[in-house]
């Protein structure tokens, strides 16, 4: 194409009464080429094919160079969450599976709703197995818009919470386990089966208080700078998205000072 380009600019120089021995200089294809724009429509329209089989290289090239340089900014901020990881808050307000004396916190900002949530709920069970005492995992809220039971179901996690830990843990796991089945009916007859008082539960749900442990949930993934769900936090470390359980066996492989 490039040749194709050059030999019609020397024809052009040629017309013009510019020609001379050899391929033109570049400043004279230039200027042969600014004087006949339109010569380059047409050696395009002639050389159709060739044109595209350019166009889709370079743009091919062009994906594998963003890919490239988008998985290196990804390795550099791994490496540097390791320097400074980030710190969710652990209150009295944290719904927690495990032992303060764990040596790994998982912190997950959820959707019940979300598939990719779902997948996540597997990986975390599948972790917590793995790790036993060593793990504690905790749940934090982050209900999206486009999903319509999150909400509501985050505002049920949290209402029963207020009458018990535990049945606020064995609530999350159906919602979790059955989330085609997703409904207010579903979560209330759920709850009701766990022995949770279901009037209560139906009126804590609308409190301030399960509102405000929601909005402060979402306003700390946000400022985690977690768009989508789940995310997570493995010490501090951030894992964006829904990874097998061995994206956090590397993690905890470095933590421990062993090179994956």
């Amino acid at each position: 194409m490039k040749r194709t380009l050059i030999s019609l600019a020397a024809a052009f120089l040629a017309l013009g009464g510019a020609a001379r021995a050899g391929e033109p200089s570049e400043a004279e294809i230039k200027q042969a080429l600014d004087r006949n724009p339109n010569l380059v429509l047409d050696v395009l329209r002639a050389h159709k094919k060739e044109f595209f089989d350019v166009v889709q290289e370079a743009a091919q090239d062009e994906q594998v160079r963003r890919q490239k340089e988008a998985a290196e900014a990804e390795e550099k901020a791994f490496d540097e969450s390791f320097k400074n990881p980030l710190k969710p808050a652990v209150d009295g307000k944290a719904h927690v599976r495990g032992t303060k004396k764990a040596k790994y916190t998982l912190v997950e900002y959820s959707d019940f709703q979300c598939p990719y949530c779902g997948r996540g709920y597997q990986t975390v069970e599948a972790l917590r197995k793995k790790y036993g005492d060593d793990l504690r995992f905790i749940y934090k809220n982050m209900p999206l818009p486009m999903h319509p039971m999150a909400m509501p179901a985050a505002q049920y996690f949290e209402a029963a919470a207020l009458q018990s830990v535990d049945k606020a843990w064995a609530l999350h796991d159906k919602m979790f386990q059955n989330q085609g089945a997703l409904s207010e009916d579903f979560i209330k007859t759920s709850a009701k089966e766990l022995g949770l008082d279901v009037d209560k539960l139906d009126k804590d749900s609308k409190s301030d208080a399960v509102k405000s442990k929601i909005e402060a949930d979402i306003n700390e993934a946000k400022g985690f700078d977690f768009t989508g769900t789940p995310g997570f936090l493995l010490n501090g470390i951030p894992v964006r998205g829904a990874y097998p359980p061995e994206k956090f066996n590397t993690i905890i492989d470095r933590l421990n000072g062993k090179k994956g």
